[in-house]
């Protein structure tokens, strides 16, 4: 053996009556000879109409793109320290220096136009322009079933990233595209378990390949997302029986448990309020000041929000981005494990006066003779996060800080972070996929991903605060560069004294994911014994991972 040993929330309001005309034109069971089975329905955040868009290098492609149609070498379990479950990988092994990480390969997988799935695919997926990573100088065929990569700097925590969520592409579709982010690709060539079937305005479908290297699987001949605009449309029609998978945020889940779905709450990703913090950069604004961010951080009633907004389905934060319970080890001595939970208003004014704010006739800190007035969005239709949006307002208030919360679509969402082009988003980040914070370290507070206002983030950059800092990116180096846990540790206490002290993202708190699924129709689904994947559509590789492990109930 080798081996060493990205939540979806819903969108604008709108009624049930919509919701139930899209699925009258595609609710049929799925054919299986002369039996039926009922067709999962999984709502994973598509809106109206669907956009046939199966593109991985675009920013937004539809639910099931990723995992279903293309797959990365290996399934990685962010519930377990167990190995990760092989995919189109076996095995693999890093060198003593940690810099050349040789993977062993699948030898029976063809890509679904019936071409076979080779070394020289997974080679050309690691040296593309768009899915290259960017300290890899070289990716070598050791022998047709085993691939060699080398890079600059030992890798030892980015395994998840290399092998876990990178993607593998058919060399001979991509190799002839000139500009792969252009187009929707309708009609998507991958290695997964199931095949882009029908799409409508309201609903797309896959259907089982037929072909797919894992003989026993999928059991389910036919998966179905549904598109829904609206809030109450869908808990309606999760209620009516017409949804079978989904995680949403509702107040009303104990109504749909009793109506007969599965349950089931895990702690999601950290919900902060995103910063544009670099004014080098082109951010501006008062929150470029760490004194306002800090403040705001001082000022915020996190058990307020946590029982008004989240209907208590909430845990604390940690400032440093470490997850609490699972990644105590890895918070430096001396720092502070979680955010304040009570507001401090007086507090929050000391940071803005030694920072030489004054308040004005209007009870608003100001400076320089500017007001410190923020704009505060979350999605339309995010009721907890509009919600929290609110109090934010009001608790700010009550600290002298003006802060304006308001809403706006998606994609001026989506917009907004990649070109740096707002003051405070109310947002979240993704939670690592292992027991260790280097991920979020490297992806959401490095220099190398991000860049200048105005300036559109690769899709695979997370910076969306444009914060840099040397002796972060320094110390995210050092920690990657070892396998040695003390060495690490000392590197990670480095990295949270900077964030700690500049608060680019301000933590509110660690979101629960709330999934309903139905367990009467369909087996196979993680349980409180077995959480061998992550329950939530929005990760969508655990999605995947658990859609293709299904079957009908009663096979």
């Amino acid at each position: 053996m080798l081996h060493n040993k990205r939540r979806f929330r819903l969108m604008a309001a709108a009624g049930l009556a919509s919701g139930l005309a899209l699925l009258a034109s595609g609710c049929t069971p799925a054919s299986s000879g002369a039996e039926t089975e009922k067709t999962l329905t999984v709502f994973a955040g598509a809106q109206t109409p669907v956009v046939a868009n199966f593109n991985p290098f675009s920013p937004n492609p539809l639910a099931g793109t990723v995992g279903l149609v293309y797959q990365p070498l290996f399934h990685f379990n962010r519930m377990s320290s167990e190995d990760p479950h092989p995919l189109l990988g076996t095995d693999y092994a890093f060198s003593e220096d940690g810099r050349e990480l040789t993977v062993e390969l699948r030898d029976d997988v063809t890509w679904s136009d019936g071409e076979p799935l080779t070394v020289d695919d997974v080679i050309f997926s690691f040296t593309y322009e768009l899915s290259k990573p960017q300290t890899l100088t070289e990716a070598v065929a050791v022998d047709e079933n085993t691939v060699k990569l080398v890079f600059t700097d030992p890798q030892f925590v980015n395994v998840v990233g290399l092998l876990g969520t990178a993607l593998i592409y058919p060399k001979h579709i991509w190799e002839k595209i000139e500009d792969p982010t252009a187009g929707t690709n309708e009609d998507p060539v991958g290695s997964g378990p199931y095949l882009v079937d029908e799409l409508s305005g309201g609903a797309y479908t896959f259907a089982a390949n037929e072909d797919y290297w894992d003989e026993d699987k999928p059991a389910l001949k036919e998966l179905r997302f549904l598109a829904i605009d609206g809030n109450q449309a869908a808990e309606d029609l999760i209620a009516a029986g017409e949804i079978d998978y989904t995680s949403i945020f509702t107040p009303n889940y104990q109504s749909l448990v009793d109506g007969g779905m599965g349950y089931m709450v895990l702690p999601s990703d950290p919900t902060v309020l995103y910063t544009c913090a670099n004014a080098d950069l082109g951010c501006v604004g008062p929150q470029t000041d760490p004194a306002v961010r800090e403040a705001i951080y001082l000022a915020i009633d996190r058990t307020t929000i946590t029982d008004k907004a989240f209907v208590g389905l909430t845990t604390p934060m940690s400032p440093t981005l470490a997850l609490l319970g699972r990644d105590d080890m890895w918070i430096g001595d001396g720092q502070p494990h979680e955010a304040p939970q009570d507001p401090d208003a007086a507090a929050a004014g000391k940071v803005l006066e030694a920072a030489g704010y004054t308040k004005n006739g209007d009870g608003i800190y100001e400076k320089d003779g500017k007001p410190v007035e923020l704009t505060l969005n979350s999605v339309d239709g995010w009721t907890d996060y509009n919600n929290t949006g609110k109090l934010i307002e009001e608790q700010a208030l009550a600290a002298g800080i003006k802060i304006t919360a308001g809403t706006f679509s998606w994609q001026e969402f989506s917009d907004g972070r990649q070109t740096g082009q707002f003051e405070l988003i109310l947002g979240y980040m993704q939670t690592t996929p292992l027991a260790d914070p280097w991920k979020i370290y490297n992806d959401f507070l490095t220099t190398d991903f991000t860049g200048p206002v105005g300036e559109q983030l690769d899709p695979s950059h997370f910076n969306f605060t444009r914060y840099s800092n040397p002796i972060v990116d320094e110390a995210v180096r050092a920690a990657s560069a070892t396998d040695d846990a003390s060495v690490k540790a000392a590197a990670y206490d480095r990295i949270q004294t900077e964030i700690v002290r500049d608060l680019p993202y301000i933590p509110v708190n660690i979101n629960a994911a709330q999934t309903f699924y139905n367990d009467t129709d369909f087996t196979g689904w993680p349980t409180e014994d077995d959480l061998y994947a992550y329950q939530q559509v929005g990760s969508v590789l655990d999605m995947s991972y658990i859609l293709q492990n299904l079957a009908p109930a009663g096979k």
